[in-house]
């Protein structure tokens, strides 16, 4: 008591039968006491008629709640103290209809995702278990099926005969069959419309300037191995640019984020969401930077911290994690941010940052929109100083393509869309024209007017020794 109220400490200055919420919290949390007759400085005050109370709510709290809980006199600073003491219940323990936890030194009132995955939890379940009555093993894709089967085979996670068993039968042996219905989450990994039970389960993508000004955006709908494929696709193709160095005559290209870092990122999204909540994956992408945030708190009692070091595996969604385990995806150890934060390590990357708020958990990635600082490569070969200058400058993917398609004259910005094969105007201007603009690899024929009608472009020196020191290398 001379802690402080606590998770499982709580004083009232007086009885009033509304008490009677938090000692439903107490039984449905880690049990608890409630402490009658000290005001909240924690001053022993006396419990007004506190024989009548030691008589009154034995029977109150059983009548009420259905638990049995010790009620006993105390005595405190010459003060007469009801002390009521609570047992973490194993079923959940409701009042009037209503059902409270306690969390911290606080109580709170459960009601909607909150309340379902308290219910689960207390009846030894979880979200993903659920059965979904109504549909067949037919229902589900063929595809994500031979996905699963080409991922898991080779692994020694699953045995050979069962891989060979027909869809039924190796859903059965994966255990995502629950009384001859599919499990939520074999609907996830196997349904090509999982929204159809479940808004919000797919992953948004969008390529923003700055701040909420969006270019483009992508959305990736199906089963959640197909998900995952797609995404890094998306995102290794279309939205980050890769950084062009070259050593010796080797060209080598160089994400900002390694492979092996998205890739875990994304698995762990895809695994730990909250798919009650019918919110979707949201990826950012920036010149600069990529943000990814997944709807689902952390465990109770973890922080960021918890996270990025030695934990537990505790996923949100066991059967989903499993099923990614069988196919040979993740491991099951809880070292997921781990992985990581060596592979940034090993590549040189700038580590990313993990956010959490109570909905949701987030990592950022920043790195210049260049790319200068980022990777140090190594150069070599008989070159000019002034050539090893300019090919050491990391260069992405489309400002090369955007120098190559510039021969000599002066091209407008249609005739160069039309070369390079784009339609999406956008994509021209902040992947391609401007980092070369910048970069003093083109130049304006009317740069006093920029926006001109009859503007266009041609390589400068600087772009010419390069071009012409990729092509030589080549």
């Amino acid at each position: 008591m001379s802690l402080g109220e606590t998770h499982l400490v709580e004083w009232k200055e007086s009885w009033r039968d509304e008490y009677l919420r938090w000692i439903c919290g107490f039984a449905n949390a880690d049990g608890g006491t409630l402490i009658i007759g000290k005001n909240d400085k924690g001053e022993s005050v006396g419990a007004p008629d506190a024989h009548r109370l030691l008589v009154d709510l034995p029977n109150k709290i059983r009548d009420t709640l259905g638990i049995v809980a010790t009620v006993r006199a105390i005595q405190e600073a010459g003060q007469t103290l009801v002390e009521i003491g609570v047992e973490a219940s194993a079923v959940p323990i409701s009042f009037r209809g209503e059902y409270h936890l306690r969390s911290g030194s606080a109580k709170l009132q459960l009601t909607g995702n909150a309340l379902s995955a308290f219910l689960l939890k207390k009846f030894g379940r979880h979200w993903d278990h659920a059965p979904v009555p109504g549909v067949s093993v037919d229902d589900l894709s063929a595809e994500a099926f031979k996905r699963f089967r080409r991922f898991a085979r080779g692994r020694d996670r699953v045995p050979s005969e069962a891989l060979a068993l027909t869809d039924g039968p190796m859903l059965d042996k994966l255990q995502l069959m629950d009384g001859g219905w599919p499990k939520r989450a074999a609907l996830l990994c196997f349904h090509e419309e999982p929204e159809r039970w479940f808004t919000g389960a797919y992953v948004k993508i969008g390529m923003f300037r700055t701040g909420a000004q969006i270019l483009y955006q992508d959305e990736i709908h199906g089963d959640l191995f197909l998900q995952m494929e797609k995404t890094l696709d998306l995102l290794f193709t279309k939205y980050m640019s890769a950084w062009i160095t070259f050593r010796g005559v080797q060209r080598v290209e160089t994400f900002p984020i390694p492979y092996e870092a998205m890739r875990e990122a994304l698995l762990n999204a895809l695994i730990h969401k909250d798919y009650a909540s019918g919110i979707p994956i949201q990826i950012k992408v920036f010149t600069s930077g990529l943000s990814m945030w997944n709807q689902g708190p952390l465990p109770e009692g973890w922080t960021e911290a918890t996270l990025l070091g030695h934990h537990r595996s505790q996923p949100r969604n066991p059967d989903i994690a499993s099923t990614f385990f069988r196919a040979g995806l993740i491991e099951s150890w809880g070292r997921g941010y781990e992985h990581i934060m060596e592979a940034c390590r090993e590549s040189g990357r700038s580590l990313p940052v993990v956010k959490s708020d109570p909905s949701a958990v987030g990592i950022t990635w920043t790195w210049q929109a260049d790319g200068t600082g980022e990777v140090t490569p190594e150069v070599t070969g008989e070159v000019t100083e002034q050539v090893t200058e300019q090919v050491t400058e990391q260069v992405t993917e489309q400002v090369v393509k955007l120098l190559n398609a510039l021969g000599p004259g002066d091209h407008s910005a249609a005739e160069l869309m039309r070369t390079l094969e784009l339609r999406h105007r956008p994509t021209f201007l902040y992947a391609y024209l401007q980092p070369a603009l910048a970069r003093e690899f083109i130049a304006m024929t009317i740069p006093t007017k920029p926006n001109s009608r009859l503007q266009k472009y041609r390589l400068t020196a600087k772009g010419r020794a390069l071009v012409g020191h990729m092509r030589r290398e080549t």
